[in-house]
């Protein structure tokens, strides 16, 4: 009797301990998951120099002071308020890595050029439309272009194409070829010397091929700091 009894109870022991086994290694992953931080798609570094003037924040972010200014000539999306997730983060939280390097093309880049007339809805303001004529037009390939860069000016220049590169410098006397960029396409440009730039856009003998020389301007009504590609061809800058 005393034999069954303590057997009963060595029975009972083991499958206690083997429950317990079973669910000890979901605990880690419990605890895991909890702590991993969250990312903040708009870092602080996006807010102060030299990022504020030269890198489009992306789209769901506070605006920075280029990518205001790029909105106001209607080359950008108007800016949406941030969601609540970014809100909690707050700008200046949790980092995300490489900040700047690769932004994404936003979703809305493709509506920059509707008409701004008849009922807008009130959460979309109306954007600023290219009134003057096309400074060049040129046949895409496929709704791509090919841009050469070319720096005439003895100082260098630093260049972004919103949406597919980060901010990259040129040097005086030099040229850069940017290959398969679908359009629309928004470039930027400025001389890191503070001065103006007077900016020429051709068409090239190639096919679906733009080429942009930039040269010293000796007043600020010539100087140009942007272009835009649209995808009928036509090259707009401002």
């Amino acid at each position: 009797m005393k034999s069954q009894n303590f057997r009963k109870s060595a029975e009972l022991f083991g499958a206690i301990c083997s429950g317990l086994l079973i669910s000890l290694p979901a605990i880690p992953q419990v605890v895991a998951q909890e702590s991993t931080p969250k990312i903040n798609p708009c870092p602080r570094i996006f807010y102060e120099e030299p990022h504020n003037n030269q890198v489009v924040v992306p789209q769901g972010c506070p605006p920075n002071a280029l990518t205001q200014r790029l909105a106001a000539q209607g080359l950008l999306p108007v800016p949406t308020t941030r969601s609540q997730e970014q809100t909690k983060l707050g700008v200046g939280g949790a980092e995300a890595p490489e900040p700047g390097v690769r932004l994404p093309r936003p979703a809305s880049e493709d509506q920059t050029q509707q008409p701004s007339s008849g009922a807008v809805s009130t959460d979309q303001q109306p954007l600023l439309q290219p009134r003057q004529t096309p400074s060049a037009t040129i046949a895409l390939n496929n709704g791509a272009v090919n841009i050469r860069l070319v720096n005439d000016t003895a100082a260098n220049v630093t260049f972004q194409v919103i949406g597919d590169t980060a901010p990259r410098s040129l040097q005086g006397k030099s040229n850069v070829i940017l290959q398969s960029l679908k359009t629309p396409v928004t470039l930027t440009f400025e001389r890191e010397d503070g001065g103006q730039l007077i900016v020429t856009p051709q068409a090239s003998s190639e096919p679906g091929s733009l080429e942009v020389t930039f040269k010293e301007a000796t007043n600020a009504a010539q100087g140009r700091s942007a272009m835009r590609i649209e995808p009928n061809g036509s090259v707009f800058l401002n």
